[in-house]
């Protein structure tokens, strides 16, 4: 069977299972919400602290005279809110729109009580208002940011209405005015400084979302391209039964005719005629089954060293057997499930490597840490600069012929499917090198349960 087309069709049911899957899970959506409340949660563990330290140097330090049982109330339930969004976080249930937008709220409010309880609009730290009014435009969407726009200027405007003037003792008025200033440059500063921290991780976050995005659009596509060859290979497959069979009937109706019987040359080149004919047959035969069924369908058990050792007898069966060097180091008798598709992507390779070379090929097998590692090396020319840059993307190939490079893009999809990587190196000597590297979990004999 054609290693290219068995991979495509034993991949494709597991492709489109995979992409259900990600559907139900949580999507890149919620990852960066969480990741956002993560930084909201930090920046309230920060508040909570600070204002422990002003509020304690203020009463105790400076002679202002503070409800200290009150704000610490507050600052009781701030750390609340921090421990149940913490617990929130840890749930699989999906943050909705409102999560960020009542975190911020609830701050802002929090920060109006304690504006109320230590001098209301005449405290410095109302420019802190400025910080939720930022992070919201950043965060939330258009309707939340003005709402927290809203909410700010109400809570500003409360302040104003209903003022409680903080008693100080001791206090000359221009002190009292110098300490204004100086907490409003400290709020100015403090305000500065968590918003660049801040909305710095939170960029990043939007960074790391739409690399994310991206990388899931090429799979996407990549798969969708994936499916489209399989369509198209069925569709042959399914047209080149007729005339196969036409010319094995045809083949075999010459074989009795007198001119063949007394002309053994001629036999004999009609029976590897024959013989070509029922490999092509073959071949269209895995492919028409293959169409029809699951990633692994030829499940069953053997060990590592067994299966290494018979793709590589399959191999050489069909191809020239002295061209290929077989070395490993696998010894012990580590059960596996005997993959097909793994199988045939190895042959993929040595195809690959068999056409590019001037002589012999070599594959190395063995286990580096629970990793199977296979490596491919052949003397030929090597890749070109831009092969190795777009190495396993589809019509990515040297050998300059149309459609070619879809062997290695089938390789490189399969492997990331089973959990593992596909690369390419020139070697110094020459020649160059495929590596296959996958963790030997994914071909535990559990997965066949």
């Amino acid at each position: 069977m054609s290693p290219t087309a068995s991979i495509l069709f034993s991949g494709v049911a597991g492709w489109l299972s995979g992409a259900r899957a990600a559907d139900n899970a949580s999507g890149p959506a919620d990852a960066i919400a969480r990741q956002n409340m993560l930084q909201l949660i930090h920046l309230r563990w920060i508040a909570v602290l600070g204002q422990v330290v002003t509020i304690l140097a203020v009463h105790f330090s400076l002679g202002f005279r503070l409800p200290l049982a009150a704000m610490m109330l507050v600052l009781a339930a701030l750390v609340a809110l921090n421990l149940f969004s913490l617990a929130r976080l840890k749930r699989p249930t999906a943050l909705g729109r409102y999560d960020l937008f009542l975190a911020l709220a609830l701050d802002a409010l929090a920060l109006t009580v304690q504006l109320y309880l230590s001098g209301g609009a005449t405290n410095p730290f109302t420019t802190l208002y400025l910080l939720h009014v930022i992070l919201g435009a950043v965060l939330l969407e258009a309707w939340a940011t003005w709402a927290i726009v809203a909410l700010t200027s109400f809570c500003f405007v409360m302040l104003v209405a209903f003022n409680r003037p903080i008693v100080a003792t001791g206090l000359s008025d221009q002190t009292f005015f110098d300490l204004f200033l100086m907490g409003m440059l400290v709020g100015i500063v403090l305000d500065a400084v968590l918003l660049v921290t801040f909305v710095a991780r939170i960029n990043a976050n939007l960074r790391r979302h739409d690399a994310r995005l991206a990388e899931l659009r090429q799979r996407a596509a990549e798969e969708t391209h994936i499916v489209r060859m399989g369509l198209l290979a069925s569709g042959a497959a399914h047209e080149l039964g007729t005339p196969l069979a036409t010319l094995d009937v045809i083949l075999g109706d010459w074989r009795r005719m007198p001119i063949f019987a007394s002309q053994p040359d001629l036999a004999q080149e009609l029976e590897d005629m024959r013989g070509e004919v029922q490999r092509c047959k073959t071949i269209v035969t895995g492919v028409l089954q293959s169409a029809g069924e699951a990633r692994g369908g030829e499940v069953r058990a053997s060990t590592l060293r067994a299966f290494m050792d018979e793709v590589v007898a399959d191999w050489r069966a069909t191809r020239n057997g002295d061209a290929l060097v077989y070395e490993t180091d696998l010894i012990a008798p580590t059960p596996i499930v005997a993959e097909s598709t793994l199988k045939q992507v190895i042959h993929n390779v040595l195809d690959n490597a068999l056409d590019a070379s001037a002589g012999a090929v070599r594959l190395w097998a063995g286990v580096r840490e629970d990793r199977l590692l296979i490596e491919v090396e052949d003397n030929g020319p090597g890749f070109t600069a831009e092969t190795l840059e777009n190495f396993g993307k589809p019509y990515n190939s040297t050998k300059g012929r149309a459609g070619g490079g879809l062997g290695l893009f089938l390789v490189v999809n399969v492997l990331r499917k089973l959990g593992g990587r596909a690369g390419a190196e020139n070697l110094a000597e020459g020649g160059a090198r495929v590596v296959l590297d996958l963790p030997l979990s994914s071909l535990e004999i559990s997965r066949a349960d």
